[in-house]
């Protein structure tokens, strides 16, 4: 049977639903589609504003402090919220290598992912987890958050220099970087036990797209160039190193629906073991 809420769905015309999804988006916008990944880079802010740091390291010190328990993108959060198939990844990694997790978190901010799961992923016998991130987020995170568990690199290589993860952490990132195929290669060349996604922008068509997502002003006034990747493509990337494990849905963000993509996350383990 039908329920109501989808009979109210189907009898909205279009335009009126494609305004319901944008307002449940969060005021979050996607402009385009763009010929190019440098067309977009053109029409957008970018990631790397100072005040866009220092809301987000306003925020992570308020979850250091034991204010909140974790942000994202600088908005703070006072209840648990776990990313469970993320967190589930995290974990089966840890129990292939004697309960021991070395996290290579790309793209991680200031911690966001280690704070929200550190309740949980602090019970193992070691943790340790190592964020990539730009020049002035790593200056600040090693400044004002680094620890003995957690720390701060601003390339792939001097991190893979210093540490040797078994676990590597792709969250809400890879759709904003300027060459996401390298980067995979570079990852899976490290050899870790698994590799998870999460909150990854995909289509189901063979081609990616490009667009500018543009962010509420409540969060942080910014746009970025952003990508809607190919599944299929993306998935290819880690071929014949990795074996998919596991597809999810990821965040709900009804705004890509407009886009005709959507959030999801993958869990990729190393052939063989």
């Amino acid at each position: 049977m039908t329920s109501p809420k989808a009979l109210v769905k189907d009898c909205l015309p279009p335009l009126v639903s494609r305004w319901l999804q944008q307002i449940r988006g969060g005021g979050n916008r996607f402009e385009g589609s763009f010929p190019s990944w440098a067309e977009a880079c053109q029409h957008a802010t970018g990631y790397d504003t100072d005040a866009i740091l220092t809301r987000v390291l306003d925020a992570t010190l308020k979850v250091k402090r034991g204010e909140a328990v974790f942000e994202r993108d600088s908005v703070l959060f006072f209840e648990p919220e776990y990313a469970w198939p993320a967190l589930t990844g995290l974990m089966w990694a840890a129990a292939q290598n004697n309960g021991n997790l070395n996290v290579l978190d790309f793209g991680g901010a200031l911690g966001s992912s280690y704070f929200q799961h550190r309740k949980l992923l602090g019970t193992l016998p070691e943790l340790r987890w190592n964020v990539i991130e730009q020049k002035h987020y790593v200056e600040a995170g090693k400044k004002h958050v680094q620890d003995e568990t957690l720390k701060f690199y601003e390339s792939l290589e001097a991190c893979l220099l210093d540490q040797q993860p078994n676990a590597v952490l792709l969250s809400g990132v890879l759709q904003y970087v300027d060459d996401p195929e390298a980067i995979v290669d570079v990852l899976v060349r490290a050899h870790p036990s698994t590799i998870i996604l999460d909150r990854t922008i995909v289509n189901d068509s063979t081609i990616t797209r490009h667009y500018v997502q543009h962010v509420p002003c409540t969060i942080y006034p910014a746009s970025y160039a952003c990508r809607s990747l190919s599944e299929r493509r993306l998935i290819e990337w880690f071929s014949p190193d990795y074996q998919l494990v596991s597809a999810f849905p990821s965040l709900d963000f009804p705004a890509l629906g407009l886009i005709d993509s959507m959030f999801k996350g993958f869990i990729f383990n190393k052939v063989g073991l």
